[in-house]
This record gives structure tokens, sequence and C-alpha cells, in this order.
């Protein structure tokens, strides 16, 4: 290879100076959505579950058969729940999907071919290089409505491949990420053998128990344990090696016994997509029952990273199945009224109506199971019957028909709408909002809708001030004119924080510097953490943390890791030397140093001061914390070309590439290196 010029090296080191100052909040965004990877040939044998203790919480826990041994009902009625069948091995006993000889499946895009042999099964379709090829299945994903396949390649990544079964539709496969993304090839991020369609990354955290997945950056392979396949024991009851030692009560977690708030977290931990504190191969710092939630994460709410999230209607409730808890803590029920998950679902193994539901004390052929858990709250309402139902039908006298409707997309199902509120059906034709009215009423218009609440329950009109208000600030059609609607839902201390939050954010995005008062308003008054970090972030992206720059300061204090960090990253990234010092302490505490981002930014600002040899260090230790953090590999990289080192940098543009083939940065760099330029 020919040297590389100076005027590369120039050019190199004036990007990392360009890039290193005001970076931090971008870089949070895309770290937090890791982009996708290259493929390898599938392996000859199928991976188990390793048995030997590999982390502390692994030790402390003994598996669900162990639980089986005392809780027999208990284990027994698990064992037939779904949550059992999280996670499956690819056997004849879970396999559901068709696998007969001439199955074959072509979309605009993927092409597949499944075929069983003996109790293996096979998908044949286009690998990462376009080729056709087998893929064994070894692990299937779910069962209830829809199955997805995964294989398990020579590196070590689990796969979901790219047809699934959808069980609850017509018997049939199905595309789905062809039917949401669009044409797929293997240089779309969500083509099947790419990162962001790993199962360690998007899928098992919530399928398995006891996850333990790490990867070695000297091998570029993965390795995958766990304690239990599927939702079991521990994931709700927490460690149970203590508790099989002495039979002790206060020995296990009884998410039913715990606070309402910690009770919420058991389930919430899974049944919401949210952004973790530590990274996800951090098996140390990973969520157990009883503990607090917002201790660990974040809910994605309209945002991801600083991206609007395409899983949200335009007044900020979740379009997409998964998002329960970010539903329900919109809610009246629970703002008001404190419900949670387990005020109307059961646990997995106890007895239950369909979808987990309580069982009615007394059924009812009029009266379904849905309705009924809404009873032991309004049980005035039912007493009125059809004087407030305003229909005779027998459907429409279910309180799931108006206020829980199946608007909420799951792949190709409908599901409930969890934030469980009024029709607004004036937010239809304005907004694109589908309303609970006409998804019965399907011959009428929204305004006849409107008409008719407005004649049946004069009261309904107050409630849906609340949801007129939030798609008038939070749809982008209306962005124009939607800066005091977005202003009044960040000042309204009665709305929930998640949807202040969003609103914060919007306005940064939308109004910068004239969004920083109200910004800073909200801050000096914001009672939760969760909401203090969206005003924080959203200080940074307007640009107005040095006009709150005492106030963040305070933060550094606070309760909240998360709030701590993110006004250390604010600070330190406007020079501010407490923001530095508080960086400084969080990367090397023990409890916190395994945060990625101090790493981040400690690297960035030893960029500036030329310091190499430093930002070299904390982008390596970012990197073995969060290996598929593209944006610091090719930083990295950057490092070591202006130190002459081209050969580390040309691994770690290679490794850039093999977790997102598509970086133009990273191919850029790599082809100016090989062409000695």
């Amino acid at each position: 290879m020919r040297p590389v010029r100076p005027a590369l090296l120039a050019l190199v080191f004036f990007a990392l100076l360009g890039t290193a100052a005001g970076v931090t909040f971008a870089l949070r965004g895309k770290s937090d959505e890791p982009p996708p990877v290259a493929t390898a040939p599938a392996p000859k044998a199928t991976p188990t579950p390793a048995k030997q203790t590999v982390s502390s919480l692994r030790a402390a826990q003994v598996g669900a058969k162990a639980c089986g041994e005392c809780h027999e009902d208990q284990h027994a009625g698990w064992s037939k729940d779904w949550h059992a069948r999280a996670l499956s091995p690819a056997t004849p006993e879970f396999v559901v999907g068709d696998y007969g000889q001439d199955t074959h499946f072509k979309g605009d895009s993927s092409e597949a071919w499944m075929r069983r042999e003996a109790d293996t099964h096979f998908m044949r379709t286009k690998g990462a290089d376009g080729q056709l090829a087998e893929f064994p299945v070894r692990w299937v994903v779910g069962g209830k409505r829809m199955q997805d396949p995964v294989t398990v390649l020579s590196d070590g990544r689990w796969q979901v491949l790219p047809v699934y079964f959808h069980v609850t539709g017509k018997g049939e496969w199905v595309d789905y990420s062809e039917a949401k993304q669009g044409a797929l090839t293997p240089e779309h991020p969500f083509f099947w053998a790419n990162f962001r369609r790993s199962a360690q990354h998007a899928c098992l955290d919530c399928h398995v128990t006891g996850l333990d997945a790490r990867y070695d950056r000297d091998t570029r392979t993965w390795s995958t344990s766990f304690t239990d396949a599927g939702v079991a024991c521990e994931s709700c009851h927490g460690p149970g090696a203590k508790h099989a030692d002495t039979q002790a009560p206060q020995d296990i977690i009884q998410p039913a016994k715990l606070s309402a708030e910690l009770g919420f977290a058991v389930c919430a931990q899974c049944h919401g997509p949210r952004r973790p504190l530590f990274p996800i191969l951090d098996g140390a710092h990973r969520f157990q029952p009883g503990q607090r939630y917002e201790d660990f994460y974040q809910p994605i709410v309209l945002f991801v990273g600083t991206e609007r999230s395409g899983d949200y209607f335009t007044d900020g409730r979740p379009s997409t199945s998964s998002f329960e808890y970010q539903a329900l803590i919109q809610s009246r029920c629970h703002t008001q009224g404190g419900a949670t998950c387990l005020t109307c679902h059961t646990a997995p193994h106890d007895p239950q109506a369909p979808n987990e539901l309580h069982l009615p004390q007394k059924p009812s052929a009029t009266v379904s199971a849905g309705s009924a858990t809404c009873q032991q709250c309004h049980a005035d309402l039912f007493a009125a019957g059809s004087r407030h139902t305003r229909h005779s039908a027998r459907e429409a006298q279910d309180c799931v028909a108006c206020h829980m409707p199946p608007v909420v997309s799951g792949v190709l199902d409908k599901f409930a709408d969890h934030a469980m509120d009024v029709p607004a059906p004036q937010n239809t034709p304005r907004h694109g909002i589908p309303n609970a009215c006409n998804t019965c009423h399907t011959k009428q218009t929204p305004e006849a809708m409107t008409k008719a609440l407005v004649k049946w329950w004069p009261k309904a009109a107050k409630r849906q001030e609340r949801r007129l208000r939030l798609a008038e600030a939070f749809d982008e059609k209306t962005a124009s004119t939607a800066r005091p609607a977005l202003e009044a839902v960040l000042a309204d201390t009665q709305e929930v924080p998640s949807l202040r939050g969003a609103a914060a954010r919007l306005l940064a995005q939308r109004h910068k510097q004239e969004a920083v008062t109200a910004l800073h308003t909200a801050l000096k008054g914001a009672q939760d953490s969760r909401l203090r970090l969206d005003l924080i972030e959203s200080l940074g992206l307007a640009g107005g943390g040095k006009d709150a720059s005492e106030d963040l300061a305070a933060l550094l204090q606070d309760s909240s890791t998360w709030v701590r960090q993110a006004s250390a990253l604010t600070l330190a990234s406007l020079g501010d030397a407490r923001g530095v010092s508080a960086l400084e302490q969080l990367a090397s505490r023990p409890e916190t140093s395994a945060l990625v981002q101090p790493h981040i930014l400690l690297a960035q600002l030893a960029v500036r001061r030329k310091d190499l040899a430093t930002a070299a260090r904390e982008y390596e230790r970012a990197l073995d914390l969060q290996p598929y953090n593209v944006d610091a590999l090719i930083r990295l990289a950057d490092i070591y070309v202006v130190q002459g080192n081209v050969q580390q940098g040309q691994e770690r543009l290679s490794e850039a590439l093999r977790f997102d083939p598509q970086s133009r940065a990273a191919r850029q760099r790599l082809s100016m290196l090989k062409q000695g330029r």
C-alpha cells in the first residue's frame, strides 16, 4: 500500500475538529438506534442456552424448571401461556408455519421457499450477498398471531428471516417488513440479514429470561446464552436462587404485592419500546423486578433519538402494538385512577379470560371480559346501561368498542387502543387519526359522528379538547401554526410528562431560539425525571444550554442518572468545566462507568485539545460497551489515521461497514486509504 498523503491527514483531522463540537445530541440519537450489519453463512449446529454461570445475575437464577418443582400448578399454567412461547426452539412441537414440500412465497422484493427435513425446518432465500442460500430455522418467535423464524449465522448472530407465518390471517406466509418498509435489498437497513434485524439487538432482551449476549471485538463473533427461552418465572419474579434455598416469601418478588409503580414496571420493561440507560450488551445493569422503570429506561414517545417515530398517531397515541405502556400512561385511567396492567390483566400462570384478562366474577352473556374489568372502577356507568352508551346493539354495550377501539396495528392484525380516551372524530379529516365511532359506523362521515357525540354526550367536548390540542401541536401538517399549541401542552402541568416532553422536543426542532424561554421555564418546575431529561436534551438541541447553565449545574446532583448524564453532556459540550468534571466522574465511577455517552463526549473534547491518545482510549472504551456504534468507529478510525496507524484505521472502518453496509462516510474513507490518497 502506498503511504497516505498528508493532504488526507489534514482533511481527516479537519473533519474531526469540525464534528467534535456540539455533536453530542446527534450522536445520542444515532447510537440509541444501532445501524445494520453484514451477514455470514449459517452454522451447522443448533446453539443451545449455555449452562455455565456467566454473570452474577445468571448465578442468582435457577430457571423455570426449578420453580416448577414447588409451584406445580403455576408452572403448568405458565407453560400453556404465550409468555412461555415468546421464544421456542424450532421443533415440530412449536413450529406452526407451513413447511410443506412446495411451500413458496414471493413478494415485491423478497422470495422464499420453505421445507422440512425430519425435525429440521429450512428457508431458502437471498442472503446478504444477494445470492440464494438455504438457512436452517433454529428458533421461532411467538406463534399466537404471527410466528417469526430465526436462523443463527456462523458469527453467532441470530437473524430474523424475511418471511413470517401469519397464524391469525389466512394461515399464509407474509413479508411484513416489505409491507411496512417497501422494497428490501441487501443494502436496506431492514433487509433480514442486517444488524437492525438481529434478534440480539431487537428481540431477545424481552423474549428470553436471563439474557447474556456478548460480542467479541477481536474475533467479531457473538455469543448468546440465557436461563430460559421465553418470558419465564424470573422475568417477573426476579432471580430465584435465594428463594429456592430458603423458600421464604420475602426472598422472591411478587409483582401484585409491589407498589403500583414497581408492579407496573414489571410489565412495562417489555410492553413498550424503550431507550435503555446502559447498552444492550451490559448484563450487569439489566432491569430486575422490584426496581424502578425510569432508573433503567426511557419510553420511546413520538421520537427515536432525534427522528420522528412512525409508530404514533399525530395526537401522541401509539399506532402500533407493543406500545401498551406508552398508551396507558397517557390515559386518565392511569393518571387519575392509578390503573396499571395488573388492574385488568392476570399473571401468565393464573386462570384467565382471552388475552390474559381477569375472569369476570359473575360471567355474563352480555358483558365481555374486557368490560367486566372496567366495571370494577366504573360501576355507575354500568348501572346507567344504555343511558350511557346511547346504543342498542349488543356490541356497542362493550366499553372497549368506544374507549379501546381496534385501531392499533400489530404486524397485520388490529389491537385495542390502550390510551382509553373518548372518541374525537374531528381529528380524522384534519389529522388522519382513526376514531372509534367510524370504526363501527363505516358509512357515516366523521362530521356526522361529531354531531352525534355533541348531542348525546355534551360533556365529551371538554374531554376532546386535549386530543384536539395534541394533534394540532404534533402533526407536521399543522407545524406552521402549531407553536401556541406546543407551548400550551408543555406548560400544562396536568398533561402527562411523556407528551409534555414530546412537545419540548418539537418546540426545539421547529423554533430553536424562540423555544428556549419556554423550555427553561418548564425545566424549573419539572417534577418528573423523564420530563427533566426531555427538557435538558431539548435545550441542547435548541442551543439554549448556556442560558440554563446554572440550572443544569444544579441538576448534576439530581437523583436520576439520566438527568445527571444529560446535564453533564450539555454543560461539557458548552465548555463548562463543571460539566467536564461531572462527565469524568460518570465515566470513572463503578456504578456509571458503563454509560456510553460520557466516554464519547470525553473523546470529542480530547480531540478539541488535540489529545488524540486520550480520545482514542475513550472511543475504544465506548466501543467495548457498544461495539455497533458506527459513529464512534469512524471517528476512531480517523484518529488512528492521523496518528499514522493506517492499518488500525482500516480495521475500524471495516468494522463500521460490518454494522452499517450503507455508511457512506466509512466507504469513502476506506476507499481513500486503499487508494493511498
